[in-house]
């Protein structure tokens, strides 16, 4: 079994920083692209950030400037530094990863695997 595991979020004020946290662990064969969504009430999940296992980025151009992301694949963990935070950022930020693991049966599969959330609320 595949868990992503986020960690990070909080109550910050405006202009303020966070830096989330998202750990895989199972037993993984292999992870491709890792990423960030995020989804505000009554709006649909959009992506903040994805990073490939090779380091290049794409960014929401809402966060561009501001947010980070970055991965140790030694750790099989993907962060999101968060600056200059905005009330618009607040959300329930979600870890998302590509990620080849062994199944029940002895066989590795790709699959698509989402973390629980975390909340991250920029209020003063």
């Amino acid at each position: 079994q595949v868990q992503l595991v986020e960690s990070g979020g909080g109550l910050v004020q405006p202009g303020g920083s966070l830096r989330l946290s998202c750990a895989a662990s199972g037993s993984i064969f292999s992870i491709n692209a890792m990423g960030w969504y995020r989804q505000a009430p009554g709006k649909q999940r959009d992506l903040v950030a994805t990073i490939a296992s090779g380091g290049s980025t794409n960014y929401a151009d809402s966060v561009k400037g501001r947010f980070t992301i970055s991965r140790d694949n030694a750790k099989n963990t993907v962060y999101l530094q968060m600056n200059s935070l905005k009330p618009e950022d607040t959300a329930v930020y979600y870890c998302n990863a590509d990620i080849k693991a062994m199944d029940n049966s002895g066989s590795y599969y790709w699959n698509d695997y989402w973390g629980q959330g975390t909340q991250v609320t920029v209020s003063s």
